[in-house]
């Protein structure tokens, strides 16, 4: 098999297995010196020992090369194919087969790992019909939010993708701001297929005042979804972070009353919003986006824990805007703008 594709699926899977980061990324790095190469050079450089001596090439991308280019399925992709032929979450089968497409997903533009192109893989190999790209809007610096120039940008880059086996939606996940405002010009707001909207700031911020910054956003008439809407945190290095106190009645009314889905934010540590808040969400006639909140290609597969939440707590399939078609979708998010 290609050595490219048997490092990447390695760090797919290892990806999906929530692995350290610079074990996931000594294989990203490793395929990337290996694409820049013909077949036949890196053939002959693994067999007289040169591929080895390169920097980024390690022992075990080494011995994953060596057996691709032998013509065999590497051992440590074949151990990790077998131990992740299960679905990450055992409940929701039936509602996990119905999801179509992801709304939340980075790339490397902000503070995801790897390039679009190969978000947009991780999606095809999953099965996926259609990714949202919504990478961080400007204030959010620690991520590395995109200014309106870069966006712009970015757009061009999408827009001359190609064939890619998946419909790749142009999106944001912007920033709520302290004022309820959303961190992006208006008009590139217009642009977009997808409008994640999200607070990721002075979450400690008192219930009314979080409130009314919730509500401001969510009447925007750009808003599609609203993104993680309590911020906790329930497990890895940053956890525990409690949930940010708002009056749930009122955002949930108004995200009904507004066309926004609730994003049930798939991320295992995130599991977000709590399940008496998916049931309150229901009461209020609200709308839903199962997303994965995917930062590399293998948590694409985090919609797993996504559906089996949402099963649980009884939300219909016809009310999870992510098992729509595509120009369902696109006619329901741009239907306010």
């Amino acid at each position: 098999m290609d050595a490219a594709d048997a490092l990447n699926e390695i760090a797919f899977w290892l990806e999906r297995e929530l692995a350290p980061t610079f074990k996931v990324q000594a294989f990203r790095k490793a395929a990337a010196i290996i694409a820049g190469l013909d077949a036949d050079e890196v053939a002959e450089r693994t067999r007289d020992g040169r591929l080895k001596s390169m920097k980024g090439i390690g022992d075990s991308s080494f011995a994953v090369v060596s057996q691709a280019v032998d013509g065999a399925v590497p051992d440590r992709l074949a151990t990790l194919r077998e131990r992740n032929t299960h679905p990450l979450a055992s409940g929701g089968a039936d509602l996990r087969s119905q999801l179509r497409g992801d709304l939340h997903s980075h790339s490397d533009w902000s503070d995801g790992t790897t390039s679009i192109e190969l978000m947009v893989d991780g999606a095809r190999f999953l099965g996926r019909e259609y990714l949202a790209l919504t990478d961080h809007s400007p204030n959010l610096t620690v991520a590395n939010g995109l200014t309106p120039e870069r966006l712009r940008e970015q757009l061009d880059v999408v827009a001359g993708l190609g064939e890619t086996g998946v419909r790749v939606l142009t999106g944001i996940e912007v920033d709520i701001l302290e004022g309820g405002d959303l961190d992006q010009q208006p008009e590139l707001l217009d642009r977009l297929d997808v409008v994640v909207a999200s607070v990721h700031s002075k979450l400690r911020a008192d219930s009314i005042v979080m409130t009314q910054r919730m509500l401001g956003a969510i009447r925007d008439p750009h808003t599609n979804v609203l993104g993680h809407c309590t911020g906790r945190l329930v497990s890895g290095s940053r956890a525990p972070r409690p949930p940010s106190e708002f009056d749930a009645a009122r955002v949930f009314a108004a995200c009904a009353e507004n066309d926004v889905a609730v994003e049930i934010n798939s991320r295992p540590e995130r599991q977000d919003p709590p399940d008496d808040l998916i049931q309150l969400a229901l009461a209020a006639g609200c709308l839903f986006s199962i997303d994965s909140d995917a930062h590399a290609p293998g948590q694409l597969d985090f919609l797993s824990y996504g559906a089996e939440r949402a099963a649980a707590n009884g939300v219909p399939a016809e009310r999870i805007i992510t098992t729509w078609p595509v120009d369902r979708l696109l006619d329901w998010t741009r239907a306010n703008r």
